[in-house]
């Protein structure tokens, strides 16, 4: 049996990705759907690397090379084809994209975008769900991932919950497959609800968009019901920090200062189009160094150690501080990456504004909060009898912020209280359960 290597990519946006159908111009499976896919050997039989086959895949069928981000790769897995004689070994990937502009070449004659679990739906080519499953978002994915922020973390979690959702109702396609769940009625994606609702319990939004969710399926309880509210629920958060993101940006001055990483603060920094940007590092991640990356082909970035943010607040000139949140807490206070308070008190020193900028579902539903204390041989692995105090997160008074930016305006202690009262009615299902 002949055996060949090849690629199956899933450009996602928003949620959902996309599905290419095949022409006749190709040799094998016309007509069927399937994601951007080609032999890692190019077209004079060298053989490439994957994700190097990959991306030219992806610039050839879509015109979207430069669009794409990889977001993980999946272990090979093999497909035997006893038809045509092949042994198809197959390299899933996974990448966030920007665009749905879509420009395909002879090979594709239909493109649609679909929530994932329409490929155990439709005519696919062979074991499509099995490259999806080796990329898919996780509970792993949203508890160990400590570079992307809370808004992104919270979609990923809605998506596992709802692919669990529907192979609860269509069952696995193969034996090389795997899931998150113990069961496929409603006690078992409750448990998984939990599961990624507590991953993170710094993260107010993983709580609150996966209450949501339960909350809405609650009176039928049924994986159906689960799906259809995750796919509900996916839009509606991709609405809402969209929104947020739109209105901050609105108020952004010329000179902006920013930590950590929040794809919504990245939004609303691309959509203001300020003059210049101040970047701190973000130890110990580093993720802050992405983030000037990211924002330094389109205006003038000055990256700094955390340390010196807060004076360079001042020397440098900043007119705001945008930074996100992982939690604004009724009373007003704000949990986010170490830092953010040094950075929101010096911006009150300098005359500068300190702006948040959030979906309404980061605010927590309790005064509780995370820390996230990480591993102490970060900050020191001597020999030394040292207590050392690592947290991924701190806590910023409600009299340094300027204003809570949210796609419901900008958001006073009384009406964040208002919106923390919603949330712990979303929270209800699961008092229900007990």
């Amino acid at each position: 049996m002949d055996e060949r290597a090849v690629v199956t990519a899933f450009l996602r946006n928003d949620g959902e990705v996309l599905l290419l159908r095949r022409s006749d111009a190709v040799g094998s499976y016309q007509g069927r759907w399937g994601g951007v896919a080609g032999h890692v050997a190019d077209a004079s039989g060298e053989q490439r690397d994957p994700e190097t086959a990959a991306r030219a895949e992806i610039a050839e069928e879509t015109g979207l090379a430069d669009a794409v981000r990889l977001v993980t790769s999946g272990d090979p897995f093999p497909v035997e084809d006893a038809d045509r004689d092949t042994r198809w070994v197959v390299h899933p990937f996974l990448f966030d994209c920007d665009s749905r502009a879509v420009e395909t070449n002879e090979e594709t004659t239909e493109t649609a975008w679909v929530h994932p679990p329409e490929i155990l739906r439709r005519e696919t080519v062979p074991r499509l769900w099995t490259a999806y499953d080796r990329v898919r978002p996780r509970v792993a994915t949203v508890r160990d991932d400590r570079t992307r922020g809370s808004a992104w973390l919270s979609v990923r979690a809605l998506e596992a919950l709802r692919d669990e959702a529907a192979l609860a109702t269509e069952g696995r396609t193969d034996e090389l497959e795997s899931a998150d769940r113990d069961g496929d009625d409603w006690t078992a994606l409750a448990s998984l609800a939990r599961g990624l609702r507590d991953a993170r319990p710094s993260m107010a939004v993983l709580a609150n968009r996966v209450n949501r969710v339960m909350l809405a399926a609650s009176d039928e309880r049924t994986p159906e019901a689960v799906e259809t509210a995750t796919r509900r629920a996916i839009g509606q958060a991709v609405d809402a920090d969209r929104e947020a993101a739109e209105l901050a940006a609105r108020a952004l001055p010329d000179r902006v200062a920013t930590l950590s990483r929040s794809g919504t603060v990245e939004t609303a920094i691309r959509m203001a189009d300020p003059e210049a940007v101040l970047v701190a590092e973000s130890r110990p991640g580093g993720e802050g160094v992405g983030v000037a990356e990211s924002l330094a082909d389109a205006t003038a970035v000055t990256l700094t150690t955390d340390a010196a943010l807060a004076f360079e607040l001042d020397d440098w000139d900043a007119d705001a501080v945008l930074v996100g949140a992982d939690r604004v807490l009724p009373d007003g206070r704000v949990v986010n990456k170490a830092g953010t308070r040094g950075a929101a008190l010096a911006a009150t020193e300098a005359g500068a504004e300190c702006l948040i900028v959030a979906s309404s579902d980061k605010v927590a539903a309790t005064a509780d909060y995370d820390l996230e204390h990480r591993d102490a041989a970060e900050v020191y692995d001597g020999d030394a009898d040292l207590a050392v105090v690592n947290p991924t997160f701190d806590v910023t008074p409600a009299d340094a912020v300027t204003a809570v930016v949210t796609e419901q305006g900008r958001l006073n202690t009384a009406e964040v209280e208002a919106v923390a009262a919603a949330h712990r009615e979303w929270a209800t299902w699961d008092d229900a359960q007990s």
